[in-house]
């Protein structure tokens, strides 16, 4: 998890993840969308989503193609998940327990 997290710090990764999200791209259309990076400088950033397991790589010829690998998110997403869901279901509490008092209030004729 921890390089998963490392990698999508950075934004022309995520942007990278973004394009890839629900196709698969060539390595040259993901660097001709960063016209001011270089491609060497693309097929680092590729390297490392490869490498903290986010893209699969399937080679064809001489060409890459890149593509999302859901799962290398899903420990992330369970971390982040963790983070919101205590937090929210206090919240709900606190709301529902706020609604049941007003109700009582009324209730009771106030």
């Amino acid at each position: 998890m921890d390089e998963a997290l490392r990698a999508v710090a950075d934004p022309t990764r995520r942007a990278i993840l973004l394009l890839v999200r629900d196709e698969e791209v060539a390595a040259g259309a993901i660097a001709g969308r960063f016209p001011g990076i270089s491609r060497p400088a693309v097929s680092q950033h590729l390297r490392v989503l490869v490498a903290a397991g986010l893209l699969t790589v399937r080679r064809d010829g001489n060409r890459r193609y890149y593509r999302l690998r859901r799962e290398g998110l899903a420990e992330a997403a369970t971390f982040m998940e963790t983070m919101w869901s205590a937090p929210l279901a206090r919240l709900q509490r606190a709301a529902e327990g706020e609604e049941s008092a007003r109700a009582g209030d009324e209730d009771a004729g106030g």
